[in-house]
């Protein structure tokens, strides 16, 4: 059975005759109380997407490829690579 009270949200396991004793203890404050609508629960916030890096990932690649740097062929270029590049005046 799942039940809240305040900020908090509960859930119990109970017989057949325990869990109509607590729906009968509860069943007063039930009458007066008003139905609220589940809450759709936080809403997930994208992460901003990183500002233009002023590169060409094609081109560092290439570049550190022809000078015998390893560099992973997808994702994120390790940025000592990219500041030799810049430093080569690319």
């Amino acid at each position: 059975m799942k039940f809240a009270l305040e900020d908090a949200e509960y859930e119990i396991d109970l017989t057949d005759e325990n869990a109509a004793a607590m729906r009968e203890e509860l069943s007063r404050y039930v009458k007066a109380a008003r139905k609220v609508p589940p809450s759709r629960g936080r809403r997930s916030v994208q992460p901003a997407k990183p500002a233009y890096s002023g590169y060409d990932p094609a081109a560092v690649r290439a570049w550190a490829a022809g000078r015998g740097i390893e560099v992973s062929p997808h994702g994120r270029i390790k940025a000592g690579v990219v500041e030799q590049y810049r430093a080569a005046g690319n």
